[in-house]
């Protein structure tokens, strides 16, 4: 082992007595008890303070504003910082300038991968392939902990249920179960499965937002959630509690506020949940100003607030320096206690102890593994992979895809031929020049064999205001000056002399994202209408739509022949659309949520509770929980998603009738491929609880099966159902099975399912 050295007060203390994870918690704890009590108080406090790093320049760092901080031991982090050479640089002012030579810690936004960036979190919910995501996740861990950066705010578990929120671009869907499923992907992908000890390319992922932040009320970032315990425990906080049980290191608490009391000032979410029911032993951090902005809730003034979030059990404040400037203040009038203090200190020192940071402050540091491991085409080529397994077919009347490379293809769309738009929101670390457009990925795709022909068509939207709002990290589509008259008879020119035409519209990606609600969640106005125009032409079109979130594709679904949702599938986006469009790939995507018909049904999710008057699917009838002017069911249902080929269900079979708590029953189901080419089908298995204690939702996902099958081929595919897929939480919040009779569905859809039946008994 390398031995380094750290200086504390005057001792000299080996590393390699003490090197991260060789010994276990007894030497970490005897070494942070050494370091603790060399600390001053306002040097613990320093620890918990998390600034924004501003502009450091390389070789500049010294001089910066916020050099001066860390040489006093007020720093005990820093996030967003890009480059190697940077955060050395940072890094030595901490280890060789400040008193006590604590490390910091460095995070960044690495949400859907560093440079090499895949597709948006719901594009990756949408493979439902949990060794894809960990690949993923495995990836963006290794690029970013060679570019310095060993912490991650990710991954976003938040369960959304309505699409005007525009983070749910950034989370994993609608459902519980899948969603737990992909928290643990993630937490593995960036942490490995051993949380007490990181290699040099394993970074600490920071499950987020907890909690109940994807329940905004209107669907409206940052506004109020209030939800009763008992949905909070079974349908929202499944995927949190997933991570902590993957042993993620970190916990972001949430903006919105949480039985009357904003999350991050929350005793009963951040110590009573998080910690003693669910077990916690890492840190827990705000979100950005999070402390700061609780004075605009109305419960105290930063003083105030930072003294309840500490005592909630928070322990790194993000920006908001409520922590540094308030607490020894809050000390000295008894508003907080030195062991408050000294417990938050605590669980900062471990997760830099656990991380090797004082073993080796720079072993995030090596610039060579930064020229060697970021961006290459192993990691290239993974992306591109796995984008195409993202995309959702949603559409696809008379065969119309795959295309084949010949005749003349019209591209058609402002997004065509946007660059920087392909990676998608929270892209920080992408190089944005480096993404092929569409146009750009289809000209080299088909070479000789085939002509592309371009028309922008239309600007995103009419509204100019609107399009300014959508701007963030440099992704803003410039307007054509030209009228919309102007772009669309170029448009119409195009279609005229093509076979076929690729209509690329939607969302930018900054249209969904943080601080990007949506009242009406259809393609923008300026898109629809160049749509409408194209589809009167008569050519067959194909829509590849851009999205960050569901849209109401009522009009598409039923004027459009064929639909391919491709989210924003990273910085191999316009290879991989190419993949699927030509049928190099055969998509296997499905949706991870539902797409409403407009937005008047919202919130609208496929595992909702009856009411004492049922619905009766697409059937309308009076004095039941109808819509009088639509029907009550989908666009697209939870689950959905077409391939290139079909596949057939057989009825489902179980080994028996009845059960015990302690027994097991497996349910069968014959899948066939009727079609002509290998495809892959997600197989869904879903329970319905029929009679309970408390109402319980029609119908769970409860397990899922990635299954490829060649032309022709036929498998047996079995679920086992035990009693850990029959609990909940009932009214007393007691985690229980009931005896009782369930319904068992499986099928490729949440609303294309075959039944049976067992008893519990």
């Amino acid at each position: 082992m390398k031995k380094t050295f750290l200086i504390l007060s005057g001792l000299l203390l080996c590393g390699s007595t003490w090197a991260a994870g060789t010994s276990g918690d007894a030497d970490m704890n005897r070494f942070i008890d050494s370091l603790m009590s060399r600390m001053t108080f306002s040097e613990k406090i320093g620890q918990l303070n998390l600034p924004g790093a501003g502009d450091i320049t390389t070789g500049q760092a010294k001089n910066s504003d916020i050099a001066g901080q860390i040489r006093q031991g007020n720093v005990g982090g820093l996030f967003n910082i890009k480059g190697v050479e940077k955060i050395r640089d940072v890094q030595r002012i901490a280890v060789e300038e400040s008193r006590l030579g604590i490390p910091l810690i460095f995070g960044m936004d690495v949400i859907h991968g560093y440079e090499t960036t895949f597709p948006i979190p719901l594009g990756l919910a949408a493979t439902w392939d949990m060794e894809a995501i960990e690949r993923a996740s495995r990836i963006a861990a290794v690029e970013a902990s060679a570019a310095g950066i060993c912490w991650t705010f990710s991954p976003m578990v938040d369960i959304a249920r309505d699409p005007r929120w525009g983070r749910v671009s950034e989370g994993i869907g609608e459902d519980p179960f899948l969603g737990s499923a992909i928290a643990r992907a993630f937490v593995y992908g960036y942490q490995g499965r051993d949380p007490k000890h990181f290699a040099d390319d394993e970074i600490m992922g920071c499950v987020k937002h907890y909690a109940l932040y994807g329940a905004a009320e209107a669907g409206r970032d940052y506004n109020t959630v209030d939800m009763s315990r008992q949905r909070m425990y079974n349908e929202y906080f499944p995927p949190y509690k997933a991570a902590v049980e993957a042993g993620v290191g970190s916990v972001m608490a949430s903006f919105n506020e949480v039985d009357g009391v904003p999350a991050t000032a929350n005793k009963w979410l951040m110590t009573d949940v998080l910690r003693d029911q669910w077990g916690f032993g890492g840190f827990v951090v705000t979100d950005y100003t999070g402390i700061m902005e609780m004075t605009a809730h109305g419960i105290g003034d930063l003083q105030e607030v930072s003294a309840r979030a500490l005592k909630a059990g928070i322990d790194m404040d993000m920006v908001s320096e409520g922590f540094l400037t308030t607490l020894e203040e809050s000390l000295a009038s008894k508003k907080v206690d030195v062991e408050e203090i000294d417990r938050a200190c605590r669980r900062v020192l471990e997760a830099k102890y656990k991380l090797g940071l004082f073993e080796d402050p720079y072993r995030y540091c090596d610039p060579q593994r930064a020229k060697e491991r970021i961006f290459t085409e192993e990691h290239r080529n993974e992306a591109r992979r796995i984008a195409a397994e993202s995309f959702v077919l949603l559409k696809n009347d008379n065969d119309l895809l795959p295309l084949r490379r010949k005749g003349t293809i019209g591209v058609v769309g402002p997004l065509a031929m946007s660059r920087e738009n392909m990676p998608g929101t929270w892209s920080v670390a992408t190089d944005l020049q480096k993404p092929r457009t569409l146009v750009e990925g289809l000209q080299k795709a088909v070479g000789k064999k085939a002509r592309i022909l371009y028309a922008r068509g239309s600007n995103i939207t009419h509204n100019e205001e609107l399009e300014k709002n959508c701007t963030m990290f440099g992704r803003d589509i410039p307007r054509d000056g030209r009228s919309d008259r102007e772009m669309l008879d170029e448009a119409l020119q195009i279609a005229a002399q093509s076979d076929v035409v690729i209509a690329a519209l939607g969302e930018t990606s900054e249209m969904s994202g943080e601080s990007s609600s949506r009242s009406q969640i259809a393609i923008p106005d300026a898109q629809q209408e160049l749509l409408q125009a194209l589809v009167a032409t008569g050519k067959p079109i194909v829509l590849v739509l851009f999205t960050g979130r569901p849209l109401t594709l009522e009009w598409e679904n039923e004027h459009v022949p064929s639909i391919l949702n491709v989210w924003f599938a990273g910085t191999e986006a316009a290879e991989a659309i190419v993949d699927v469009l030509f049928g190099d790939v055969n998509p296997s995507g499905k949706l991870p949520v539902t797409f409403p018909r407009n937005e008047g049904q919202i919130p609208l999710f496929y595992n909702h509770k009856n009411t004492g008057r049922p619905l009766l699917g697409d059937r309308f009838e009076k004095f039941r929980s109808n819509y009088l002017d639509v029907p009550n069911t989908p666009v697209y249902a939870f689950g959905y998603g077409l391939s290139y080929t079909q596949f057939e269900y057989g009825d489902v079979r179980l080994s028996a009738g009845e059960m015990t708590p302690e027994g097991s029953i497996t349910a069968t189901v014959r899948l066939t491929n009727t079609g002509k080419r290998e495809g892959t089908e997600v197989v869904q298995l879903y329970i319905r609880d029929v009679v309970g204690s408390t109402t319980r939702p029609v119908q769970e996902l409860k397990g899922f099966q990635r299954v490829t099958l060649k032309a022709g081929e036929s498998r047996d595919v079995q679920f086992t159902i035990d009693a850990s897929l029959l609990k909940f939480y009932n009214y007393d919040l007691e985690y229980v099975c009931e005896p009782g009779e369930f319904e068992v569905m499986i099928g490729g859809a949440s609303n294309a399912v075959h039944k049976a039946a067992f008893s519990l008994k």
